[in-house]
């Protein structure tokens, strides 16, 4: 326990961060360039009162501007106020409480998902003033490798469908050949969770070459990030028989069973026919 001279410092130095907090014309200042977080983890998004004085008895509100009616995180009157906080923030942003005092109001975001990317305002309000500064949040997530299926006979080809999960921002994906020329292909297929991370699907159908070999390459150019992989199709796979011809062929067989039931009937009657007249 401090006590004496030392004492009294701290207590005036407290009443004067308390007496300049409310009648002191402040600035809200924070980072000039964008705030990139790895998807997973934790960051701080810094906001901080010049001069120093204490925020304790202010208003400090994080507001995500894509969410106008709710906010990411307040603070007022010495406590927290969980109503109306943007659900998906629920348990994971906090001040440092502890630096209040000297105008520190960093925000801490945990555990960052695809959805926290966006533009976010630190307002901070006092009885008789008000500032506040934007800053701007990136979200970098690298997704799995492509996984590639074969799907069967298509068309005259061989389909095959290449998928992509776990990117932010979203990702481009493209089917190559062995020689590194893209195939044409069906319009991708993008879908986004709740958490804001999207996986990337596309179908194709190939045809026999010389080395049956095709890539599959997912790509973010954002974030400088790509993956490929490659699936070689045996030549047995190509040895199909397909629905047109299947059904020509079925129709030859029926057509050459047809015809030898035919002249099985024919022989038949005439042999009857002869057997009749010798009897006769």
């Amino acid at each position: 326990m401090v006590t004496g001279p030392d004492s009294l410092y701290v207590t005036l130095l407290i009443l004067l961060h308390s007496l300049t907090s409310e009648s002191v014309k402040f600035e809200v200042l924070g980072p000039t360039e964008p705030i990139v977080a790895v998807a997973g983890d934790d960051i701080i998004l810094p906001c901080y009162l010049k001069p120093n004085i204490s925020v304790e008895d202010m208003t400090v509100d994080w507001l995500n501007l894509d969410f106008m009616d709710e906010h990411v995180y307040r603070y007022q009157n010495g406590r927290i106020i969980q109503e109306d906080q943007i659900h998906s923030y629920r348990g994971r942003t906090s001040l440092f409480i502890e630096e209040l005092w000297r105008g520190n109001t960093s925000l801490k975001l945990t555990r960052v998902q695809g959805n926290d990317e966006g533009r976010y305002k630190c307002f901070i309000k006092s009885n008789n003033w008000y500032d506040d500064v934007s800053v701007q949040v990136l979200v970098k997530a690298v997704g799995s490798r492509p996984v590639v299926s074969i799907e069967g006979h298509r068309e005259g080809g061989m389909g095959l469908v290449c998928q992509s999960e776990g990117w932010h921002p979203e990702p481009d994906l493209v089917w190559l050949d062995s020689k590194g020329v893209s195939l044409s292909a069906e319009p991708p297929e993008t879908h986004r969770d709740l958490k804001g991370f999207y996986t990337v699907k596309q179908h194709v159908i190939v045809q026999e070459t010389d080395t049956n070999l095709f890539t599959c390459r997912v790509l973010q150019k954002q974030i400088n990030e790509d993956f490929e992989t490659k699936v070689h199709i045996p030549s047995e796979l190509f040895d199909y028989t397909t629905p047109w011809r299947l059904s020509f062929i079925v129709s030859c067989c029926l057509g050459v069973i047809t015809v030898i039931a035919s002249a099985l009937t024919v022989y038949c009657i005439h042999k009857k026919k002869g057997k009749h007249y010798i009897n006769v």
